[in-house]
């Protein structure tokens, strides 16, 4: 009996050393694929649109992933991100909450020209949209939207905007 727990023991031991050699991938059948090119250094500062590089072949399970992959940074030096003004609270400047941004319209030309402003209701629950032109909008240092002279009763008494399409 003694002999067959030392030969368990034994067995189990072994099995156990082996797993991670076993779980290891031979990276040595893998076809050997040439280095991509350094990309150069750009001189001047990124313009708005910034060419990204072509992605390389996507990992799949059991594989690692390709040294050919590249992630573009931009970084916004000025300007406002619209997800960031959109369900933003709206003040007047008596520091009044006077409604929340709902949307932003473009024109053609992809320039910001009305921004939807829900007043009234709850929760968005029985308020009334109405826009005012982009221009009037201001963000204070903190960040905060402002739209100046405003109150909640004026905007009330603006006509309804209803999306058209």
């Amino acid at each position: 009996m003694k002999a067959q727990s030392h030969f368990a023991f034994a067995f189990i031991a072994g099995l156990m050393l082996s797993l991670p050699a076993a779980a290891q991938q031979d990276q040595s059948a893998a076809p050997a694929q040439p280095a991509a090119p350094a990309a150069p250094a750009a001189a001047a500062p990124p313009a708005p649109s910034v060419p990204l590089q072509e992605p390389g072949p996507t990992a799949t399970a059991g594989s690692t992933p390709s040294p050919n992959l590249a992630v573009a940074t931009v970084k916004l030096e000025n300007g406002t991100r619209a997800s960031k003004m959109i369900g933003a609270a709206v003040f007047n400047d008596q520091n009044q909450q006077v409604g929340s941004v709902d949307d932003i319209i473009l024109n053609q030309d992809n320039k910001a020209v009305l921004a939807v402003i829900s007043v009234g209701g709850f929760l968005g629950v029985g308020g009334k949209l109405v826009a005012v032109s982009y221009t009037q909008l201001h963000l204070d240092n903190a960040g905060k939207v402002v739209l100046p002279d405003a109150s909640k009763e004026a905007l009330n008494k603006m006509p309804s905007f209803v999306y058209a399409g």
